[in-house]
């Protein structure tokens, strides 16, 4: 069954479409319902060519109990660092500051 990003554009978004993960673009309508249901985003930021994106999607946004507990308590949005450098450069700056260390696939809560 297809989420959200069934209609994206970007190829890494596309390969993300059919994951049982309740998946958003980053945007107004994201964020709008995370402020609505009072839960924080889950954002995942990487990009086609990524081996570990591979494998975290299959080892983690494959998972329907993950989804599940994802739909529950976040608003999940997905970002292509391709698509979107701004919002990747962003989120990877905290990221280091923070860790020390960045890389993809990055998450941030």
């Amino acid at each position: 069954m297809a989420n959200r990003l069934a209609s994206a554009t970007s190829p890494y978004l596309l390969q993300h479409a059919e994951n049982p993960v309740d998946w958003w673009e980053w945007g107004p309508e994201a964020f709008a319902e995370a402020r609505r249901r009072g839960v924080p985003i889950l954002l995942s930021v990487g990009y086609a060519a990524c081996h570990w994106c591979h494998v975290m999607a299959h080892e983690s946004f494959e998972d329907a109990a993950m989804a599940a507990y994802l739909k529950q308590h976040y608003v999940s949005i997905k970002v292509d660092r391709e698509e979107g450098p701004d919002v990747d450069a962003v989120y990877m700056q905290a990221t280091v500051a923070m860790t020390g260390q960045g890389g993809w696939p990055m998450t941030c809560v």
